[in-house]
């Protein structure tokens, strides 16, 4: 038989044990791991619990073992299932609400699950759901249910749940970036249409913003036409974002690359608040003053210059202050970048590599030479006159320290680590979709699969590369033998194991808070 105990360890933490004993007075313990609160330990018990649910008890297999020995063959598999995986995903699926938020939609839910499993097409999906374990729906079913999943109704439903997870409130801070997704096609239709593509690519694409909290985890995404600039994109999400949620206010946190002056004015107009980045196209005046006073002295690494910026009766803008942070290895990597595209503009006028887009390569009539001009400009400023390592944050936070801004701007790289992983990861490009409703039923998809692998990641420390790779070859195998069914499984790994409680426990947490507001 088997029972689970709990054991006071010596460090004053509780041990969760399955102990399997037998008749013989023999006893076999495993040891599930250790709580330091009540909510570590219901979590344990519960694992505790589902394991010793999913085995067998003890049965006397004598004549079924004998008959099928007597057959000839071996005992037939009547299932497989990549148990341990599916189920992990799916509390993480659940603990972010979105069970809650679709209605229970069984078929959104394996389509967003086969997604971080093996991303592929959606009619594939149905053999990774198969390879899974689970009974996966037909194709028809797939592909009807995708209009469903492109409403902004069913859209909303997904953000609000993110939304939720995320406990914004007034003033929150949220990140805006913004990428493109191109098509493997010639023929524009008003969706997808060509335009700015850092890829160099003159395919049509689409324009995607996406807006996540001080974390990186996703709150919305919306898809634009691809010829759409991106200064024009992140006030229509945040305007329906925060029209979805109710707040008052957010402070928007994006790149200089993002903003134009009448985007920043109509922010402000929208009584948001914001941290911008700040182009620099010429020496700011409280940099050049501090050189004039200590022309031999360098500036110290990490030197943060305030200039306060208030408003006029005319300007129609509240008062703003921008900062000036001079970084020693940003100045390092500016000049070296500047040397190197000097030495690829003389390469490509001694015609020993081919012509690409360089601003120091200057074309008179057929004749391509080195605009030294612009070289001694550029090194003079960036050098002598002291823009090489500086970087600009303006803000109409006004009392906000230094730290806090440039801290906060500086959470960006983590919507771009969202947007490699929805295009690397989870493959968001819609390769295999042509018609708008289906297009943005698979940006739904995709958003929801970021969420919960921002979940995991963010949860157990594991990257979902990892934790997929290592929790999917552990399979829960049902033998048929005679009139019986036996559950086999190969033994988890100590680390894969605690990484699934701790899926598990923040599932129940997040459950108890749940059930603590609906009361």
């Amino acid at each position: 038989m088997a029972y689970v105990r709990t054991v006071k360890t010596a460090s004053g933490a509780t041990a969760v044990q399955i102990v399997y004993s037998s008749r013989r007075g023999s006893r076999t313990i495993e040891h599930l791991g250790s709580a330091h609160d009540e909510e570590e330990l219901e979590a344990l018990k519960a694992v505790a619990r589902q394991r010793l649910a999913a085995g067998q008890g003890e049965l006397d297999l004598r004549l079924s073992v004998a008959a099928a020995a007597s057959s000839g063959g071996p005992l037939q598999i009547a299932s497989s299932r990549m148990g341990h995986l599916w189920d992990g995903l799916c509390r993480a699926y659940d603990a972010l609400g979105f069970d809650r938020a679709t209605g229970g939609d069984d078929v959104f839910r394996q389509l967003v699950l086969a997604r971080i499993i093996e991303p592929t097409s959606k009619e594939d999906s149905l053999r990774v759901l198969t390879e899974t374990g689970l009974g996966p729906p037909s194709y028809r079913t797939v592909k009807r249910r995708l209009a469903v999943y492109a409403e902004d109704s069913w859209r909303r439903g997904v953000g609000a749940a993110c939304a939720r997870h995320a406990s914004l409130g007034p003033a929150s801070l949220v990140l805006f970036d913004v990428s493109t997704l191109h098509f493997e096609t010639d023929r524009a239709d008003g969706f997808r249409e060509p335009g700015f593509s850092k890829q160099r690519r003159l395919d049509p694409q689409i324009t995607l913003g996406l807006l996540t909290d001080g974390s990186g985890f996703p709150l919305m995404v919306e898809a634009f036409e691809g010829n759409k600039a991106e200064t024009k994109t992140m006030l229509p999400v945040i305007e329906a974002f925060m029209a979805a949620h109710r707040l008052s206010d957010v402070t928007v946190v994006a790149d200089a690359g993002m903003v134009s002056a009448a985007n920043q004015k109509a922010i402000e107009a929208a009584g948001l608040s914001f941290i911008l980045g700040a182009r620099l196209p010429e020496v700011p005046y409280v940099v050049s003053k501090r050189r004039a006073q200590h022309p031999d002295e360098q500036l110290p690494d990490g030197h943060v210059f305030t200039q306060p910026w208030p408003a006029a009766a005319s300007d129609n803008r509240c008062d703003q202050v921008i900062y000036y942070q001079y970084k020693a290895d940003r100045a390092r990597r500016t000049l070296r970048g500047i040397d190197e595209q000097v030495a690829k503009a003389e390469k490509a006028v001694a015609g020993q590599a081919p012509v690409k887009r360089n601003r120091f390569i200057k074309l008179t009539g057929g004749a391509k030479s080195v605009n030294r001009e612009l070289e001694a400009k550029t090194r003079g400023l960036a050098g002598l006159a002291g823009l090489a390592g500086l970087k600009g944050y303006v803000t109409n936070l006004v009392d906000a320290s230094p730290e806090f801004v440039i801290g906060a701007y500086h959470q960006l790289w983590r919507t771009e680590k969202s947007f490699r992983m929805s295009k690397h990861d989870l493959r968001a490009r819609p390769i295999y979709h042509h018609k708008r409703h289906s297009i943005d039923a698979h940006l739904t998809i995709v958003f929801a699969a970021l969420a919960i692998t921002q979940f995991i990641e963010d949860r157990t420390g594991w990257s979902i590369k990892k934790f997929v790779r290592t929790a999917r070859r552990y399979r829960t195998v049902h033998i048929r033998a005679g009139q019986h069914i036996l559950t086999a499984e190969d033994p988890l790994p100590a680390d894969l194991r605690d990484t699934l409680a701790q899926i598990t426990k923040l599932q129940m947490r997040t459950n108890l808070a749940r059930v603590g507001t609906e009361r």
